[in-house]
C-alpha cells in the first residue's frame, strides 16, 4: 500500500507541477489570461500562484510538509475556479460546459487537498516512502 499512496500523491501532484511551471515559465501567456479573468494584480500573481502550485505539489510528492503543501493548494484551488472557470457567466451552452467541468474540477481537487492535509496531520510519521520522517506542519 506504501506504492500506491506515493504513486497517487505523484498523480495528484502532476496537475500542479505543469500547471506551476506554465504559470513561472510562460508570463507573457499566462499573465494576459489572468487579467481577462480579474486576477487581483495579476503581473505579481500569476507567478505568485504558480510558485504555490509548484511548492505544493513538490511538497506532496516528497512528503516534506506535504500538508503545508495541501494546505496551498487548498487556498489556490477555490479561488482559480471561482475566477478562471466561472461557468454561470457563459453564454454558449459549449463553453458553459466546458468552463463548468474545469470548475468542479478545481473544487474536487481541493477537496482532495483536504483529504491529503488530514491524512498527514493524522498519520504523517506513519506515512512511508516521503523524505525523512514526513515533517509536518502541525508537529
Amino acid at each position: 500500500m506504501d506504492v500506491i499512496d506515493l504513486v497517487g500523491r505523484i498523480l495528484f501532484a502532476l496537475v500542479f507541477l505543469d500547471n506551476g511551471w506554465a504559470h513561472c515559465t510562460k508570463p507573457s501567456q499566462m499573465i494576459p489570461f489572468g487579467r481577462s479573468i480579474g486576477a487581483p494584480v495579476a503581473g505579481f500573481s500569476v507567478p505568485f500562484t504558480g510558485v504555490m502550485m509548484l511548492v505544493g505539489g513538490v511538497l506532496i510528492i516528497l512528503g516534506v510538509w506535504a500538508d503545508l503543501g495541501a494546505l496551498l493548494l487548498v487556498l489556490f484551488l477555490p479561488a482559480a475556479g471561482y475566477l478562471g472557470h466561472a461557468y454561470w457567466r457563459e453564454t454558449d451552452p459549449m463553453m458553459r460546459a466546458a468552463q463548468k467541468a474545469q470548475f468542479w474540477k478545481n473544487i474536487s481537487l481541493a477537496g482532495g487537498a483536504l483529504f491529503i492535509l488530514y491524512a498527514f496531520y493524522e498519520f504523517g510519521e506513519d506515512i512511508a516512502l516521503t523524505v525523512g520522517n514526513s515533517p509536518s506542519l502541525f508537529a
